[in-house]
């Protein structure tokens, strides 16, 4: 009985280890929320609140992180042109990436032809359900507007990324030159930085309510009738996902000397979260902090993360030109390259900017459809009752993207601890008979 009772102990810790765990939680949530939402839809797609409350919790969170992060990241530099060059290379590589992104996107799309063959008529299409916010035009002047606040402190305490990242960098940099005079404040912050985090977990532990609640709305509302009206664009964005997954971000992580499933393993709940949610910007905040806990330092981490989220969706770049050449095939279009390259250079502008919610891509979508002209406004409605499933592959890209992004630029400015990542990474297991032989000397004693 006492051997029984022995090997039963362990198996019940490592259980309740992996309850406590927060990707279990989450998965277990979405298994939940698939069940009801095949079983009783309509109670389903009335779970979806429960997601949005999740959203705007973490939404409520983000921008404090933000200036908190980067901010003290700034004013602890010894040497403020790092910040700069910080800068100009994550901005470089973001570019590089989201081109990309795009060809590929491209490529695909040209090759496979999703929409050939559908010989839809647009005048017949129903718009109704195409959202009007999307057929805004986005413009260069636009996106400047947009982060430049109202004020200095209205930055801090609106939603948009970008002005609160502008905000929080010339803070940072007024602190960084005001030295001693400044660094009650910049300590006041730093402590402000603890508190912001504490919360951040309180908020991130009601992950599995707002996963419940978004896959039991989305299989009640987008189940089995789009899946098998647009199965093929589904299918293949997938396909096209995991193959840029596993080929490019795999081989810029053996570059840097790392296993990309020993990244996907350390970022399991986030990638999890962001995958459930349909939003990549609601593990922004834990991202940054797992990331300083791999060993990248706090000015990347500061101001690659929060630009990332706005300039390096690499999987809405794959999305933007799969679902552009999707609706111009579907329709009977024949776009020459040289009409592509057009369409991929809006793309370029036009998704910059974007705060990585759910949704946000479709709107940039949209307005480059209407921008460009060659694809008419309606084809829009083709695409927008499946656009919340093809979001999955778009958010998963777009968080385990910038992880990498950081860990790159972390390591080409000398500010990443490779010793720490990997034994985060790579954790050792403590061996079997040394457990055995410490609950033995346990028992004994007792």
């Amino acid at each position: 009985m006492t051997s029984t009772t022995a090997s039963d102990h362990p198996q019940r810790s490592r259980l309740n280890r992996l309850i406590r765990e927060l990707w279990f939680q989450v998965v277990l949530a979405a298994v939940l929320g698939i069940a009801v939402g095949i079983a009783a839809p309509g109670f389903g797609e009335a779970l979806s609140p429960l997601n949005d409350w999740f959203i705007a919790l973490v939404k409520m969170i983000v921008i404090p992180v933000v200036f908190c992060v980067v901010t003290t990241g700034i004013a602890s530099m010894d040497n403020l042109r790092k910040a700069g060059r910080i800068g100009v290379k994550a901005i470089g590589y973001f570019l590089v990436l989201s081109l990309a992104s795009m060809l590929i996107g491209l490529v695909v799309a040209n090759v496979f032809q999703p929409g050939a063959g559908l010989n839809v008529d647009p005048s017949t299409l129903n718009t109704d359900d195409v959202p009007k916010t999307s057929q805004e035009h986005a413009t260069f002047t636009g996106f400047i507007s947009s982060l430049i606040p109202t004020s200095l402190f209205g930055a801090i305490t609106g939603d948009t990324i970008l002005a609160a990242l502008l905000v929080s960098i010339v803070f940072g940099i007024a602190l960084n030159m005001a030295g001693e005079e400044a660094a009650p404040l910049t300590d006041g912050i730093r402590a402000l930085s603890d508190v912001v985090f504490r919360i951040v977990g309180w908020v991130m532990r009601l992950a599995p309510v707002g996963t419940f609640g978004a896959l039991a709305m989305v299989v009640s509302t987008y189940g089995a009738e789009s899946l098998k009206q647009l199965g093929y664009l589904i299918i293949l964005f997938t396909a096209t996902c995991v193959v840029y997954v596993l080929v490019l971000l795999g081989a810029i992580m053996r570059v840097c000397g790392f296993g990309l499933f020993a990244l996907i393993r350390f970022l399991k709940a986030e990638l999890l979260v962001a995958l459930s949610t349909c939003s990549s910007e609601a593990v922004l905040p834990q991202l940054v902090r797992k990331l300083e806990t791999l060993g990248v330092g706090r000015p990347v981490v500061g101001i690659v993360i929060p630009s990332g989220f706005s300039f390096n969706l690499d999987g809405s770049a794959v999305y933007l030109t799969m679902a552009s050449m999707f609706m111009a095939q579907a329709v009977g279009i024949d776009l020459s390259w040289q009409q592509q390259l057009v369409m991929v250079g809006v793309m370029m502008l036009t998704s910059k900017g974007t705060a990585g919610i759910a949704g946000g891509a479709f709107i940039v979508l949209a307005s480059t459809v209407s921008s460009v002209g060659h694809i008419p406004l309606a084809a829009l409605s083709l695409i927008v009752g499946i656009d919340r499933i093809l979001n999955e592959g778009r958010v998963f890209i777009n968080v385990l993207g910038n992880a990498v992004a950081t860990i790159v630029i972390g390591k080409w400015e000398n500010d990443f601890d490779s010793a720490q990542a990997r034994s985060t990474l790579y954790p050792k297991k403590t061996p079997p008979s040394s457990a055995t032989a410490e609950e033995a000397k346990v028992g004994a004693g007792t």
